[in-house]
């Protein structure tokens, strides 16, 4: 499975977005720190789910965070997190 599909599956599992999209914009990143042959490094997610409503804009990214663990967010160089209740 690949990284951005660890990603979504995790946000679906933990959150039950009402929308959800993990785009891998690793190309666009070529020649940076931390940029890999065959891309997963960098993505962008726009994520819109009730649960982060009451949440101050450190709370959802921590929450995402702990959504996606230690493990996963390892392996990842680059995540741009658009959150929204």
């Amino acid at each position: 499975m690949s990284i951005r599909d660890q990603i979504e599956s995790a946000l679906r599992g933990r959150f039950a977005p009402d929308a959800l999209e993990v785009e891998d914009v690793s190309e666009s990143h070529r020649g940076h720190s931390g940029w890999r042959e065959g891309g997963q490094t960098h993505f962008d997610v726009h994520i819109r789910a009730a649960e982060f409503g009451p949440m101050s804009r450190i709370a959802r990214h921590r929450a995402v965070h702990a959504a996606l663990g230690a493990d996963l967010v390892a392996r990842i160089h680059a995540l741009s997190l658009d959150i929204s209740a």
